[in-house]
């Protein structure tokens, strides 16, 4: 963990603590971006000139209030699990605030920062078991002037800017706090001047980046929100309730279409776990499914969680269903989330954890992206937690998908902040790869958010709902769909390199000194 630098537990600890409050509100459902920059700025002055283990536990007191503010939402499914995940998280701030007081010995010292935060985020983002998105720069910045920058290199080059811009602040104050005046002549000028030319590009150099919105044509969706028994860990409730919810509020919808209250729809979204039944075992679950969507009359994506392939295992899966021939093609939800879809270490875990017996079948992981054809829309399906892993959205675009479809079920967390920040996750998407981006969820929030990030309509929480909109279907690609990850490896790869340099430097200054 490393220890604490000069004066203990006292002044310095107590900034990053302040500071990593202050990262945690820059993110929904606070929204204060600015607030994103002045944290990095200040992890970069409170590591600056520090020695690594010194860094590491300012990063730790950083990265631990952090975190257990920006994932209280994790609360409701047990204390142990949100100071548990809060705690492995903030051991990546650990690792990341050696490395930044590693590199503050070298020239350039912001870049290899940003850098850094980069790298940070790649392996967070990862592992363990995956990894967990929450709490990434770009995240806090999905309605800033940084936002378009995604549109080139995805949400790595967004953090990348918000970071270099906070660096280069911490530079600033650290150049005029040690000189306690103005810089002396044209030459001491240069550098505080170049800092902040170069932090006024990154700020600004997003609004220069064209985000393409319109289609080459368009489709009208419906998306229905059925709303759930209760919030929570036991949100469905009776069988078939929610099911029942889901349907009640599609028929609704067919009932003002034919009194012409309502357009009709070319097509139909549910949301993730619209049916807590397996249809394709459960008769009545599949005749509920097809009454609803011949009321209705158009093909409708259903959420179901489905058995197999094997008796130990269940599939959450997004099925086209047709009011005429029924369930179609399908997609598999690819990243079950660890410990709530699948039990990492079952035979070991499940004695000492007893809540985990409530995981009665680990998901199944699919293996194909989700591009299906949905009436004329031939859509991009994502299903919950996977809107934050930037591969699965890119894989469904570069794989032709027009339209991005979000199903999620996030009524275990509702009125918690959670749904805003996955709605953040699905704006930025939005830029990142220029297709609207709906969003089905069964207790809310749903939204229809247009190619450039802004929310045409959304839905409140715990109230059944339904949003309809007319939406482009594009083809185009975007230059960080063209790119892939190769922006993040490229930024991460320079930060350790200076990780390296900086201990190659530091060797031989050792050498110097004996």
């Amino acid at each position: 963990m490393g220890v604490p630098p000069a004066g203990g537990w006292g002044k310095q600890t107590a900034l990053a603590a302040t500071a990593g409050l202050a990262l945690a509100a820059a993110f929904p459902p606070y929204d204060l971006w600015p607030l994103s920059i002045v944290a990095v700025a200040a992890l970069a002055l409170l590591t600056h000139g520090r020695t690594v283990r010194q860094g590491a536990w300012t990063g730790f007191a950083f990265g631990l209030p952090f975190f257990l503010w920006l994932l209280d939402w994790i609360r409701v499914i047990g204390w142990d699990a949100w100071l548990g995940l809060s705690l492995a998280e903030a051991l990546f701030l650990w690792a990341l605030g050696g490395a930044l007081a590693l590199t503050s010995r070298l020239r350039g010292w912001p870049l290899w920062g940003a850098c850094l935060w980069v790298a940070e985020e790649l392996v967070r983002d990862r592992q363990p078991l995956g990894g967990f998105p929450w709490g990434r720069l770009a995240f806090a910045n999905t309605a800033s002037p940084f936002t378009p920058l995604a549109a080139l290199g995805g949400a790595p080059l967004v953090t990348f800017a918000v970071a270099l811009t906070g660096s280069l602040l911490g530079y600033l104050v650290l150049r005029f706090a040690r000189r306690g005046k103005a810089p002396a002549g044209a030459t001491g000028w240069l550098k505080p001047t170049a800092a902040v030319l170069c932090a006024a590009l990154a700020t600004s150099g997003g609004l220069l980046v064209p985000i393409p919105t319109k289609g080459d044509s368009t489709v009208r969706v419906a998306l229905v929100q059925g709303n759930v028994q209760q919030p929570g860990i036991d949100f469905l409730g009776r069988p078939m309730q929610v099911l029942k919810n889901h349907a009640a509020e599609t028929e609704a919808l067919a009932q003002r279409i034919a009194a012409g209250q309502e357009q009709q729809p070319d097509v139909v979204i549910w949301p993730e776990n619209s049916s807590d039944l397996d249809p394709y075992s459960d008769p009545a679950a599949y005749a509920k499914i097809t009454e609803a969507v011949r009321s209705i009359g158009v093909p409708t994506l259903v959420g179901a969680l489905v058995n197999g392939p094997d008796a130990q295992h269940v599939q959450n899966e997004g099925i086209v269903w047709d009011p005429i021939s029924g369930p179609g093609a399908h997609y598999t939800k690819q990243h079950p989330v660890p410990f709530g879809e699948y039990v990492p270490f079952r035979s070991v875990l499940m004695k000492v954890i007893t809540r985990l017996q409530r995981v009665a079948h680990d998901f199944y992981p699919g293996k194909g992206n989700g591009v299906m054809q949905l009436g004329p829309a031939r859509i991009g399906d994502v299903i919950c937690f996977e809107v934050a892993y930037d591969e699965i959205p890119r894989d469904t675009v570069n794989a032709g998908g027009r339209v991005l479809v979000v199903q999620t079920n996030n009524a275990t967390y509702a009125k918690s902040g959670q749904p805003e920040q996955q709605l953040a996750m699905s704006r930025l998407r939005a830029v990142e790869h220029g297709r609207a981006v709906l969003i089905a969820a069964t207790s809310g929030i749903s939204a229809v958010i247009r190619p450039d990030g802004t929310i045409e309509s959304r839905t409140q929480e715990l109230v059944p709902a339904e949003l309809s909109a007319n939406v482009p279907l594009r083809d185009g690609r975007t230059l960080a769909d063209k790119v892939g990850a190769a922006p993040e490896w490229a930024l991460a790869g320079v930060g350790l390199l200076a990780c390296g340099g900086a201990v190659l430097i530091g060797r031989r200054r050792d050498r110097s000194a004996a």
